[in-house]
C-alpha cells in the first residue's frame, strides 16, 4: 500500500508520522550545527536550543578550525578527498570486474589448492626468516610469490578433496569483513613497516592508505555488484557474442553503461565507508595523510572533550557526503532497486 492511496485521517496520520520521523532524524544534525556556534561557557552551562534566543552565536570554533589551531584542516580535508575518491573509484572498478566474472563465468577449484597456498606461505616465510637468514620483508615477498605460483599450478590438476565454485568464492570475499578490523590494521602496519625497511614507504603515504582502503572495500563492492549484474538481461550480451564482439568490449560498452545506477550506488556506499573509516587511518598514518576522522577525534584537550570544536570538525566531515548523496540520490535509489530485483 502506498501513502498516496491513503484517504482522510489515515493520510494525516501517515503525514504526522513522517514529520515526527523527520524531526528525530534531523535533530542530531541540528544539535551539532548549533553546538559548533556555541562558546565553551554556553556548552557547559546547560542545554540551549535557539541561537540569539537561548545563546549568542560565536564563530570561535570555526575560526580555530579553519586557521589551523585545531590541526591542519585543509591538508586533512584534501587527504580525505583524494584518498576517498581514489580508493572508491578503484575498488568499484576492480570489484565490478570481479563481480561480473563471478556472475557470467563458472569457476572451479579444489580446496586443497587453497590449503597449499596457506601452508607454503607460512612455511616459506618461516623458512626464509629463521633458516635462510632473510629479513622479514624479503621472506614475506618470496613466500607469497611461491605460494601463489604453486596454488595456481596445483589447481590445474585433479586434486582430491571438495571442489569449490562461484558461491564459495563470493562467501570467501564477504567473510573478509567478518574479521575484527583491528587484526587487519595491525597486520598491515607490521607489513608496511617491513616494506619501508626495503625502501618502499607505505606508512603515512598515499599509496599505502589507498591500497588498504581498496582491499577493505572490495568485499562489499563484489557483493553489491554481483546482485546488480544478475539483474541485467543476459540476452543483450548473448546477441553481442553472436556478432563476435570481444568479452572486454561487451563489459565496457554494454554491461557498464547498463549498470550505471548500480555503479553509482555502490560507489557512494564505498565512499561512505572509506570517508568515515577511522582505524586504518589511525594505524597507517601519523601526520601527512591523516584523514578527517582523525581530525575529529583529536578535537579535545586535557580539560576533556571540547564539543564546540568537535561539532565544527564533524560538520566538515558530514557536509560533503550529504551534498554528494543529494546530487546522486535519484541514481542511487534506482541502483539500489536494481540490485533488489532477482
Amino acid at each position: 500500500m502506498s501513502v498516496r492511496t491513503l484517504k482522510g485521517k489515515r493520510r494525516w496520520l501517515a503525514l504526522g508520522g513522517c514529520l515526527i520521523w523527520l524531526a528525530i532524524t534531523f535533530f542530531p544534525l541540528y544539535w551539532v550545527l548549533i553546538t559548533s556556534f556555541k562558546t565553551p561557557i554556553a556548552v557547559v552551562g546547560g542545554p540551549t536550543y535557539l541561537p540569539f534566543v537561548d545563546f549568542e552565536p560565536s564563530f570561535t570554533a570555526w575560526s580555530e578550525l579553519l586557521s589551523g589551531q585545531r590541526g591542519q584542516f585543509f591538508s586533512t580535508f584534501m587527504a580525505s578527498t583524494i584518498i576517498g575518491l581514489s580508493a572508491s573509484i578503484a575498488a568499484t572498478f576492480i570489484g565490478a570486474m570481479a563481480a561480473y566474472a563471478l556472475v557470467r563465468f563458472t569457476f572451479r577449484f579444489r580446496l586443497l589448492s587453497a590449503l597449499i597456498f596457506v601452508v607454503i606461505a607460512f612455511g616459506g616465510f618461516l623458512l626464509g626468516r629463521h633458516m635462510l637468514g632473510f629479513g622479514q620483508g624479503i621472506s614475506l615477498i618470496y613466500a607469497f610469490v611461491a605460494a601463489l605460483a604453486l596454488a595456481v599450478i596445483s589447481s590445474r590438476f585433479r586434486l582430491p578433496g571438495p571442489e569449490l565454485g562461484n558461491n564459495d568464492i563470493v562467501f570467501w570475499f564477504v567473510s573478509q569483513r567478518m574479521f575484527p578490523p583491528i587484526v587487519a590494521a595491525f597486520a598491515l602496519y607490521l607489513m608496511y613497516t617491513e616494506m619501508g625497511k626495503l625502501g618502499f614507504k607505505l606508512v603515512d603515504s598515499y599509496i599505502g592508505l589507498t591500497f588498504a582502503y581498496i582491499a577493505f572495500s572490495l568485499p562489499i563492492v563484489i557483493w553489491l555488484m554481483r546482485d546488480f549484474f544478475e539483474a541485467l538481461p543476459v540476452e543483450v550480451e548473448e546477441a553481442a557474442m553472436v556478432d563476435n564482439v570481444p568479452s572486454w568490449r561487451i563489459f565496457f560498452g554494454i554491461v557498464l553503461p547498463m549498470s550505471k545506477p548500480g555503479l553509482i550506488a555502490t560507489f557512494m556506499i564505498t565512499l561512505a565507508f572509506v570517508w568515515n573509516e577511522f582505524l586504518f587511518a589511525l594505524f597507517l598514518t601519523n601526520s601527512k595523510w591523516q584523514t578527517l576522522p582523525i581530525l575529529v577525534a583529536g578535537q579535545n584537550s586535557q580539560r576533556g572533550d571540547e564539543w564546540w570544536a568537535i561539532s565544527a570538525a564533524a560538520l566538515v566531515a558530514i557536509i560533503p557526503m550529504m551534498v554528494m548523496a543529494g546530487l546522486l540520490s535519484r541514481l542511487m535509489r534506482s541502483g539500489l532497486l536494481l540490485g533488489a530485483i532477482k
